[in-house]
């Protein structure tokens, strides 16, 4: 069997960089015109680059698992995007909602190596 934890690192690398891009599409979004932002063509840019990562990832492990992987890590890092950088804030059932994605991410891993 490969080792996966190399591209299942990749796959929370791509994550942090899809969540970066997603933060300058919401200054982009702040814009009367945010097409025509850097913001816009910085984060299409980013988008565009994590396909060569995506590749080397595919090649690697399965879709299910990257899927669920990318899924959970893209969630948790916006949510301390919002937090940190827009200064917005988590309900309660949000909190726990984080908490269960994140345990769902534990029970993963102990499927790809048990």
């Amino acid at each position: 069997m490969r080792n996966t934890f190399l591209p299942l690192l990749v796959t929370v690398g791509l994550s942090a960089f899809s969540v970066f891009a997603d933060c300058l599409l919401k200054r982009a979004s702040a814009s009367p015109q945010p097409f025509s932002r850097g913001y816009f063509a910085g984060a299409a840019c980013i988008y565009a680059a994590s396909c060569f990562g995506w590749i080397y990832v595919l090649r690697q492990v399965k879709l299910a698992t990257i899927g669920a992987i990318y899924s959970v890590s893209v969630v948790s890092l916006l949510a301390v995007m919002g937090i940190t950088v827009f200064r917005e804030s988590l309900s309660t059932s949000e909190w726990v909602g984080l908490a269960a994605a994140v345990f769902a991410l534990v029970l993963l891993g102990r499927i790809v190596h048990p």
